[in-house]
């Protein structure tokens, strides 16, 4: 099974294709011990199988983000001792990330849109 969700600690600086620059960076701030809060990375490949599907999240990627997702709320909890409603965590994720290539700031050049 293809891994499409990184948390930052499984991350390093040579996955930069993989988790992105800014994943990547954020991976490697982590395992240098930097006080980088607890969180994962989509991966591109996430990215790419999203497009693939008809702008749909596969069932694989929903899955690896909602691991990721209890796994950090599970960080969070032992920090405040709150926790959320379940149906509320992927909600965000559902509307936002995907579009994300949607807003000028993908792989093509913003003249050929």
């Amino acid at each position: 099974m293809t891994k499409f969700v990184y948390l930052f600690n499984e991350g390093n600086s040579h996955m930069r294709d993989l988790l992105g620059g800014k994943g990547a960076n954020l991976a490697e701030m982590t395992n240098i011990g930097l006080p980088v809060p607890f969180g994962f990375t989509i991966t591109t490949e996430a990215c790419n199988d999203y497009y693939s599907n008809g702008k749909k999240i596969s069932d694989a990627v929903e899955t690896q983000m909602e691991e990721a997702l209890l796994k950090l709320e599970e960080k969070n909890r032992q920090k405040t001792g709150r926790e959320r409603e379940p149906a509320a965590r992927l909600r965000p994720f559902r509307l936002c990330i995907f579009d994300a290539g949607d807003d000028g700031y993908g792989t093509e050049p913003r003249h050929e849109r």
